[in-house]
């Protein structure tokens, strides 16, 4: 009975984790869309693109990097590009990242930036992008 047990929690796990990443792809497909909608009217608008710079942990310097794009946080800690890609800018920064600068990798947009963290530190992506260029989804059908 308890083997039958188990296995049934298993499988509920499964399907429990397939439902979750399934929801979250369509998060992610989502942010992904809107950043490639504000890019287009971003650059329709003339609003310019800026050089993107990493930020070290805790402060602790920052690094040039070959991107230009959009600062999404006040803190310039999210960024868009201007291919659309979305970049989380801070990483942990030696001397030599802080001289010869650095090429992060682009993850996956979410809806809220900065969920999960202190209260205040979050942001839902479609405001932060209205910050940036009011009125941008306002003729999106």
């Amino acid at each position: 009975m308890s083997e039958n047990w188990a296995r049934q929690r298993t499988e509920a796990a499964r399907e429990h984790a397939a439902r979750l990443a399934a929801r979250q792809d369509a998060e992610h497909a989502r942010a992904e869309q809107l950043l490639a909608d504000f890019v287009g009217r971003a650059r329709a608008a003339g609003l310019e693109p800026e050089p993107l710079q990493v930020k070290g942990y805790g402060g602790r310097g920052t690094a040039r990097t070959p991107l230009h794009g959009w600062y999404l946080r006040t803190d310039r800690t999210a960024a868009v590009a201007v291919d659309g890609s979305f970049y989380v800018l801070t990483a942990p920064l030696g001397l030599l990242d802080r001289v010869r600068g650095v090429r992060p990798a682009p993850s996956r947009p979410p809806l809220v930036l900065g969920a999960g963290g202190k209260d205040g530190d979050s942001i839902d992506l479609v405001d932060a992008l209205e910050r940036l260029l009011p009125g941008w989804q306002d003729d999106s059908a």
